[in-house]
């Protein structure tokens, strides 16, 4: 009997550490540097556990970049406002965020600003203050 219950606390246990082992921290971003990007928006990827905002960004040369900058969960953004449309291809936006630490176009979203001037997210956050279901901020 000690034995079942034993191996049922290691289960119960299991269960809920390899959830938490599968989720990454933000360690791979850049939280001492901010990167504005001035681009137009390929794809607002609405799913869980983060979403997406897609954007093509020209390089030095003109030439159209895809970056891939990381969200929260859309329950998350749904508290803050945000919906599936927030975002929708072809639309010009400045985006704020903390670069990928290896250089690639991506980064952890901080902020950003939409054709109309509204401002979604914190631009002036702490390290990581957008991270997971944060960054409502001043476009709320």
């Amino acid at each position: 009997m000690k034995a079942r219950i034993a191996l049922g606390a290691v289960a119960a246990v299991a269960m809920y550490a390899i959830p938490a082992g599968a989720h990454h921290s933000f360690a791979m971003f850049d939280a001492e540097k901010k990167v504005t990007l001035d681009g137009t928006v390929k794809e607002f990827q609405w799913t869980n556990p983060h979403s997406w905002i897609l954007i093509m960004v020209p390089n030095a040369q003109g030439t159209p970049e895809q970056w891939a900058i990381e969200r929260g969960a859309p329950g998350g953004l749904a508290r803050q406002g945000w919906i599936p449309k927030t975002l929708t291809p072809g639309m010009k936006v400045s985006a704020i965020i903390h670069p990928l630490k290896d250089g690639t176009h991506g980064g952890q979203f901080m902020a950003v600003t939409l054709p109309d001037g509204t401002v979604k997210g914190n631009p002036n956050g702490a390290a990581n203050a957008n991270a997971g279901a944060g960054g409502g901020g001043a476009g709320r």
